[in-house]
């Protein structure tokens, strides 16, 4: 421009009259020039403004001239594909090489100039026509622009066209699939990978089950330059959450910069401070979703964005007017495979209440951390709560910790998001049994943590929130076990149980319900005490009624020393009498297996080999072992054992309920009777008032070896109420009194017994009497038996020999009780009369020396 002033000014100079011929000349010659001549030049002029473009052609900015300076100027160009037959689908890339129109006034207005770009027409299936933009200002590289359709015009408008406003282009056309960077490869297995298009709109799309690399969303005209004036919007769907937008490390341009120039307008980086163009993601199916974000800016996206369900819809906004710079965003949509359907119930976004009513007996059930975006402050609750008498495991089998990536607020300080574990139903520091922090804590995986109540609360909170889901990943498992307990827990054990008559006098009993224990490396060891206060003279009668060993590897030869499976049933008032009950021992014998203590408590312990706890008990439905317990032989009942004594005998009630509280308590007696070595025993029940006629209800029973010897019920005759036991049965030197009755308190019986020595009998069939020389052992024949007592059971009051015939004599026979009681009547009337007259003697002996003493003294007197 600069060279054709200086031509014009030098044809300004001062005219000559050579000049002024010249130019006289020139005039003339124009004037006689034919019309086709003048045409010509004018088809020259419009070539540059309101034409339809050829392909490939270049396209500049109309050329300055005195008619245009300074004037407004308004041109079309309009682009036409050579193929009409296939132009669906082709698309137009649009390239300029310079650009100068106007200036940016708040991304809402061009001044002095713009230049619009229509996509589309009323044929084509989207078009922008009602919503056209404007690019104004200036690029110093080239840019493309590539069109949606096969159709495109451009507009440019200028108020005051000078030598500052210009642009130049030029255009080809391309097959849409071969769009590499919009398509990308095998875009024919993909005929929506750009999602279906809204009728009637011009960048509104649907994506249905999308899955990666089968949806690309993307901004108009991309990778090129996106149009001015937009309102997109595009509605995402996935088949499962987390419907996730794999927008991390992608190149990401909306309103980035204003100019070229890094000076005159910095780069604005990737951010939510977007006065002018932007993207806004919504986490569901419309505008009335919450905001996850509104994002703008250049550079490589820093994260990618998590949905917390199927959908998201992205809003696409840019203004009205702006630079021919910005080129908008590409991303991929799948679903993050971080979902899984929990057996629980929520409340709002991440408030989960899990019951043990939701998972079956046995089984775990899991929940995850948030996978997905949530807000600054989100506080999220995982109540798992059990039945009364359960208690709950959690652990992770999985846990990762990493920083913060993805912040929705920055956050400077430590612990910006904490996971914290309360052996409770709610938050309660005192309670606290791990805390995780994003910025110190160490994953813990496969760790068990067990409540001791029925309840356990997990807490996640976030300071910063997050795009991508939470810097603490877990996957967490829970589940419920059986911890009710038969009998009291002792403390500072892991299935000690103690049973107490006062508390519960019979009941059932067993292995742990709580099979979490077998989960060890330990042996286990399960110790059952029973106890009674001594002054009751109880007994405790335990039967096992099952057992489940499993596999074990080694045999059980030696029950007790083995290390084996095992019960050992340990009764402190018998020594050395341990009862071991193992695989073996069950298979060679019958169960159930009653034992029965001499005093008044017992132990019974459960040992597991920890080789096998886990894998043979650890869940399982089987008990080890199931059995009864009872708190036998009540007060009333007296004591328990009777020591070996040439007579004894048993009374009943030893007290009246009432002293002891015993009214509405079955009776079961339950008394040990020894006997000495080589001794029969006769026993016979005396004064037997039972209240009820029934045997099942009230009976008395003998028991010898196992073997019952003596049963005794209220309509049992006269003689059937007395019985010898000879002494090659008492093999165990002892004898089992059993009185059970269902009415306490009501009855009443004594039964006596007497040790007896058998005496052998002649050839003859007499009886031997070597055996009476023993000096107190056997002096007394009793009457019509092989058999004699100790001396001092004859005359006693009791009848101590077998027999109850009225004719038959017997130790207590009137005829040998008279004669053994006046001989001793005679010695004592003796021993009286002796010692009387011994006192006589003193007396008289005493009297007789006071007499002489006295007689001196009188003679002195005279």
């Amino acid at each position: 421009m600069a060279g054709r002033r200086s031509r014009l000014s030098v044809a300004l100079a001062p005219p000559t009259a050579v000049a002024v011929a010249v130019v006289l000349f020139s005039a003339l010659m124009i004037t006689m020039l034919p019309p086709q001549a003048h045409a010509r030049r004018n088809e020259r002029a419009r070539g540059h403004c309101n034409k339809t473009v050829e392909i490939y052609e270049d396209v500049t900015s109309p050329e300055l001239v005195r008619g245009n300076r300074y004037r407004p100027l308004r041109c079309y160009y309009r682009f036409r594909v050579t193929k009409p037959q296939q132009k669906d689908d082709w698309v137009i890339v649009v390239r300029f090489k310079s650009f100068k129109i106007g200036t940016v006034i708040n991304a809402t207005d061009c001044d002095n100039g713009y230049l619009k770009i229509m996509d589309g027409n009323a044929q084509t299936e989207v078009s922008n026509r009602r919503t056209l933009g404007m690019f104004c200002g200036e690029i110093e590289q080239t840019r493309s622009f590539i069109s949606e359709t096969s159709f495109v015009k451009i507009i440019f408008d200028v108020k005051n066209f000078t030598e500052e406003t210009y642009f130049s282009f030029d255009s080809r056309v391309e097959q849409q699939k071969e769009v590499f960077g919009r398509y990308g490869p095998n875009p024919v297995l993909y005929p929506f990978r750009r999602g279906e298009i809204v009728p009637g709109t011009y960048c509104e799309r649907i994506f249905t089950d999308c899955k990666l690399q089968s949806c690309f969303v993307q901004s108009p005209g991309y990778p090129s330059v996106y149009p001015r004036n937009l309102h997109c919007k595009y509605y995402l769907n996935t088949r499962l959450p987390f419907i996730k937008l794999y927008i991390e490390n992608e190149e990401f341009n909306i309103d980035g910069q204003r100019c070229e120039n890094p000076m005159m307008c910095p780069m604005r980086p990737v951010g939510s401070d977007c006065p002018f163009d932007f993207i806004r993601i919504y986490d569901g199916k419309n505008e009335q979703a919450p905001l996850i974000g509104t994002f703008c800016g250049m550079g490589r996206f820093p994260h990618s964005i998590i949905g917390s369900g199927q959908d998201v819809m992205v809003e696409f906004i840019s203004s009205p007017a702006g630079p021919f710079l910005n080129t908008g965003f590409h991303f991929n949509v799948g679903n993050w495979p971080g979902h899984v359907e929990s057996a629980g119930s929520r409340n709002g976004t991440c408030d989960w209440v899990f019951s043990s009513d939701t998972v079956e007996q046995g089984q775990e059930s899991i929940f995850l951390s948030l996978a997905h975006w949530y807000k600054p402050g989100t506080s999220c609750s995982y109540l798992i709560r059990g039945r009364p008498g359960e208690i709950v495991r959690m652990y992770f089998p999985s846990f990762r910790v990493r920083p913060i990536e993805a912040p929705i607020r920055p956050y400077d300080g430590d612990c910006g998001e904490t996971l914290i574990i309360y052996d409770s139903d709610r938050p309660d520091d005192s309670r606290i049994m791990k805390m995780f922090c994003d910025t110190f804590s160490r994953p813990l995986e496969k760790h068990d943590f067990i409540s001791t109540g029925s309840s356990m609360f997990v807490k996640f909170e976030s300071r910063t929130g997050s795009y991508d889901g939470s810097s603490l990943y877990y996957w967490a498992q829970y589940d419920f076990f059986n911890n009710t307990h038969y009998g009291r827990p002792v403390e500072d054990t892991v299935c000690d149980e103690l049973f107490e008559s006062y508390v519960r006098p019979e009941g059932r009993f067993g292995s742990p319900l709580n099979t979490l224990i077998y989960k060890t490396d330990e042996d286990v060891r399960c110790r059952y005490s029973f106890k009674a206060p001594r002054y009751q003279y109880r007994r405790i009668l335990v039967t096992i009624n099952a057992t489940h060993f499993k596999h074990n590897e080694d045999a059980c030869l030696d029950c007790l020393n083995d290390n084996v499976d095992k019960i050992i049933v340990r009764d402190p008032f018998r020594n050395g009498t341990d009862v071991c009950i193992c695989d073996s021992w069950v298979n060679s014998r019958r169960l159930p297996a009653t034992v029965v203590s001499n005093g008044p408590s017992m132990e019974l312990s459960l040992h597991v080999d920890r080789r096998h706890a886990t894998q043979n008990y650890f869940k399982s439905n089987n008990p080890i072992f199931e059995g009864t317990y009872k708190f036998i032989h009540s007060p009333i009942c007296g004591p328990t054992v009777m020591a070996a004594a040439a007579e004894g005998s048993i009374v009943y009630p030893k007290y009246e309920p009432y002293v002891y509280g015993g009214y509405g308590e079955d009776v079961h007696c339950m008394w040990e009777v020894r006997v000495r070595p080589e001794r029969d025993i006769w026993i016979s029940l005396e004064r037997m008032d039972f209240s009820l006629e029934d045997c099942s209800l009230e009976v008395l029973e003998v028991e010898v070896s196992g073997r019952h010897v003596f049963t005794v019920c209220a309509t049992a005759p006269e003689e059937a109420r007395s019985l010898i036991i000879k002494s090659k049965e008492l093999r165990e030197g002892s004898l089992i009194v059993h009185f059970k009755s269902q009415a306490p308190g009501h009855s009443t019986f004594q039964l006596t017994w007497t040790e007896l020595v058998e005496l052998p009998r002649n050839s003859d069939g007499s009886v031997m009497t070597s055996k009476l020389s023993s000096p107190g052992e056997c002096q007394f024949v009793c009457p019509g038996q092989a058999a004699c007592i100790h001396e001092d059971l004859v005359c006693n009051g009791i009848q101590n020999c077998p027999g109850s015939n009225a004719s038959t004599m017997h130790d207590e026979a009137p005829e040998i009780c008279y004669a053994r009681t006046s001989v001793h009547l005679n010695y004592v009337a003796l021993g009286l009369g002796a010692a009387g007259g011994a006192v006589v003697a003193v007396v008289v002996i005493i009297l007789v020396c006071r007499n002489c003493k006295k007689r001196p003294d009188q003679d002195n007197t005279f």
